[in-house]
C-alpha cells in the first residue's frame, strides 16, 4: 500500500513538473561546394553557429582546408559563451573572452 501512495505522488509530480521546452531552428542556411563551404545557424535557446571554409593550394602536395568560424551556446551556468576559431594547417585557433591567453614567448 505504501508503495503505491509513493508511485501516484511521484507520477503527480512528474505531471505537474514544467515540460522541457525543445529549441527550434530560427535560420539554417547552407552552400557547399566541391572547393568551398558555408554554413550558419540559431535555434531559439541561444545557441548559434557559423562557418566557411576554403580549400587552399588544390591540387599541390600542401593542399589543405582553411575554416574560420564561431559558436555559441548558454550553459548551465546561464552564461553565454561564445568562441571564434580558425582552423587550418596550423590547428585549431579559438578565441574566447572565457578561455586562457597563451603568454608571449
Amino acid at each position: 500500500m505504501k508503495f503505491l501512495i509513493v508511485f501516484v505522488a511521484l507520477f503527480a509530480v512528474a505531471l505537474a513538473a514544467p515540460a522541457a521546452q525543445e529549441a527550434e531552428i530560427l535560420r539554417s542556411s547552407s552552400d557547399v561546394g566541391p572547393e568551398s563551404f558555408k554554413y550558419d545557424w540559431e535555434t531559439t535557446d541561444g545557441q548559434a553557429a557559423s562557418a566557411a571554409g576554403q580549400l587552399k593550394n588544390i591540387g599541390s602536395e600542401n593542399e589543405a582546408l582553411s575554416v574560420q568560424g564561431s559558436y555559441r551556446f548558454i550553459a548551465d551556468d546561464g552564461v553565454t559563451y561564445e568562441v571564434q576559431y580558425i582552423a587550418d594547417e596550423n590547428g585549431f585557433q579559438p578565441q574566447g573572452a572565457h578561455l586562457p591567453v597563451a603568454p608571449v614567448a
